[in-house]
This record gives structure tokens, C-alpha cells and sequence, in this order.
């Protein structure tokens, strides 16, 4: 069964840990200096969190597969969305070995698609963001943006989609 992933940028670790730990009456499964993730059944949902120098607030979302299956399924999808896929593959990210691709929805949020096949001491590197989004994985892979962003109503017809933020 596959899980819904959320990821939030925070800028007070420990008030955070504290907060979510009270809210789901549970403590996070694991717990770094900078990263905080909880496994929770009900909801059934990976919360993560972390304070490594992105703007407070959602981060990403994602679907995390329990199988190889599971993925390959998700994957099928995403191919079908319509949406440019960056295919990281086999990487380190949050503490954990992951094989993974990404995706921005319609309105520019980034998507993680993600089976987990391990534990990792490192973090995995850093996020890029851009404007308040996430430019870049947390491995530093440029996600992409080509159908994330609609030019500004008010932009010239030469803009195109892939102008601004999409760049």
C-alpha cells in the first residue's frame, strides 16, 4: 500500500518535533540534528521534516511505494500525466537510499515518487530552492519545470512557459 509523503521546511527543528509529536501522539522514527520523520499508519502518511536553509513551509510532496512493484506502477502514471519526469534513480536522500523520479503538478509543486530500500548516515545534500519552490533535489538534480508554470496573464506573447520561473 502506498503512503502519502509530505516534506516541510522549518526553521526550529525541536519546536517542530514537539509540535507533530503531540499532534500524531507519536515520536518521529528518525530523528537528526536537522531531520525529523514520522511512519504514521493513521494517517497513513510519511511526515518529514527538516531545517537545513529552505523558506518555512511545504517543501514537496510525494508517493512513497512499499515495493519495487508499487513504483514501476507509479512511474506508469507519471508518464502519462503529461509532465516532464526527472528520473533520479537509484540515490541518497534524507537519510535513506531511495530509488526516486520527480515531477512538478500543473501549479509548480514538485512531486517525489520514492521506493525506500535502505537507511543512510548522510543527509544526502541539499535542496536548491527557487523562489520559494524547490529548484532542485535534495541530491541537487534540477527538477523540471517545463509544464510548471504558465506565463503571467500579463506577460508579453513571446514569454513562453519556459520563461521566469520555469527557466
Amino acid at each position: 500500500m502506498k503512503r502519502l509523503h509530505v516534506h516541510i521546511a522549518v526553521d526550529d527543528l525541536q519546536r517542530s518535533v514537539d509540535f507533530y509529536s503531540t499532534l500524531f501522539a507519536a515520536r518521529p522514527s528518525v530523528l537528526k540534528d536537522d531531520y525529523a520523520k514520522w511512519m504514521l499508519e493513521d494517517p497513513r502518511v510519511n511526515l518529514a521534516i527538516s531545517a537545513r536553509g529552505a523558506a518555512p513551509g511545504v517543501e514537496h510532496l510525494g508517493i512513497q511505494a512499499e515495493t519495487g512493484e508499487e513504483l514501476a506502477e507509479v512511474y506508469a502514471r507519471l508518464k502519462e500525466a503529461d509532465a516532464p519526469v526527472l528520473e533520479e534513480g537509484a540515490t541518497v536522500c534524507c537519510y535513506a537510499q531511495s530509488e526516486k523520479s520527480w515531477v512538478n503538478d500543473p501549479a509548480g509543486v514538485p512531486w517525489e515518487v520514492f521506493h525506500t530500500v535502505g537507511e543512510s548516515a548522510v543527509y544526502g545534500g541539499g535542496p536548491e530552492v527557487e523562489g520559494e519552490r524547490l529548484a532542485a533535489t535534495p541530491t541537487g538534480m534540477a527538477i523540471p519545470a517545463a509544464a510548471c508554470c504558465p506565463a503571467p496573464a500579463s506577460a508579453p506573447k513571446a514569454e513562453t512557459a519556459t520563461s521566469g520561473c520555469c527557466g
